[in-house]
This record gives C-alpha cells, sequence and structure tokens, in this order.
C-alpha cells in the first residue's frame, strides 16, 4: 500500500487539525484513507477535508496529493 503525497515537495507526512488547533500527524492511501501515524490517535473531531504538508506550504484536499515520487519521462 503506497501513500499519496504532497503535490509541491513529494512527501507523504501530512498534519489535520481540530477546532481548537490542536494536530495530528498522518498520512493518506491510494483509497484517500487518513490514517494517523500513531495508532493511538483518534480522528475525531478533525477536519479531514484539509491537509497541511509537513515538508512545505501546500495544505489541500486529500483528492490532490499525487501518487508517485518520480515524475515521468517521456
Amino acid at each position: 500500500m503506497k501513500d499519496l503525497l504532497c503535490p509541491q515537495c513529494k512527501i507523504h507526512r501530512f498534519c489535520v487539525k481540530n477546532e481548537l488547533g490542536e494536530s495530528v500527524v498522518v498520512t493518506v492511501t491510494e483509497q484517500l484513507e487518513i490514517i494517523p501515524i500513531h495508532a493511538h490517535e483518534s480522528l475525531i473531531g478533525f477536519d479531514l477535508t484539509l491537509l497541511f504538508c509537513l515538508g512545505c506550504s501546500w495544505s489541500g484536499s486529500p483528492e490532490s496529493l499525487t501518487g508517485s515520487k518520480h515524475k515521468k519521462r517521456y
């Protein structure tokens, strides 16, 4: 199972936030399932529609992520 990547910097770690500004670090599977990197953490109450990249300034929806670390060469 591959994790989806940031469209800007190509890393696979993001955070999601709740109304209090607390955050949880997550990854996103190819099936757009958002999974906390620490199994004991819950995503209840967190906004799963907006991801914040941990490697750059990008933020966006899970559907905006890319699937490959390598660009295709033609």
